[in-house]
């Protein structure tokens, strides 16, 4: 096993493509920046930034790239407020997604984009501190939670007016990341989806209930 995979909880491979797949028809089916690099880079070993043997993964607890600790502190608790803990789960916090974040730019963004994306985290901690007077660290989980809300439709404006070739808006970035991150780690497969490793019977239908979450692909 890869320090990626013990970071990320998720086997290289199959549920990873499967994964991207997911979480690209979430956001409307626009390709990742990133790319096909997001797929090479279940192959890297890098310092773990997480346990995958554990229910909640391991804080970030060394640099990753540019990233410092505090960077992906920071990141930690922007998906966090995207994919916040519920009833049926843990966040994204508890999944150790923001050094997933820190990781992915390091190893798959081009070095423009990559600037857009750490661009984006000095324009986020400016508009909080103007929106709510208060930085993004500090400020309440409604503050943040509306604050990002506005940033989402202006990402979605930015998209359906963006040039051929232009970057991508720094909150789509890491709104994607973040998804990516959650549902390929352990507590996105194994809690906030339904997962089982052996696969039983073949079952082509199967009843639903509205509401009941959906079953992870096998790895």
């Amino acid at each position: 096993m890869t320090d990626f995979e013990k970071m990320t909880g998720v086997a290289a491979g199959i549920a990873r493509r499967e994964a991207i797949k997911r979480v690209s028809v979430l956001l409307g089916g626009v390709a990742f920046v990133g790319g096909s690099q997001l797929l090479t880079a279940c192959a890297g070993d890098r310092p773990p930034g997480a346990d995958s043997t554990k229910t909640a993964a391991t804080p970030a607890a060394a640099p990753i790239g540019e990233f410092s600790v505090a960077d992906q502190q920071f990141l930690d608790e922007v998906a966090d407020t995207i994919l916040p803990t519920t009833t049926k789960s843990p966040g994204a916090k508890a999944a150790a997604t923001g050094p997933f974040m820190a990781l992915m730019v390091t190893d798959t963004y081009t070095p423009e984009d990559q600037k857009v994306f750490r661009d984006g985290m000095t324009k986020l901690e400016e508009a909080c501190k103007a929106k709510h007077g208060t930085g993004y660290m500090q400020a309440t989980s409604e503050q943040r939670t509306a604050l990002l809300t506005e940033l989402d439709t202006e990402q979605h404006a930015f998209q359906k007016t963006r040039k051929p070739g232009e970057a991508q808006h720094y909150f789509r970035m890491m709104k994607e990341l973040a998804l990516l991150g959650f549902f390929t780690s352990e507590i996105g497969y194994t809690q906030a989806m339904r997962y089982k490793e052996t696969p039983g019977k073949y079952e082509p239908c199967l009843p639903y209930t509205k509401g009941e979450t959906s079953w992870a692909p096998h790895a």
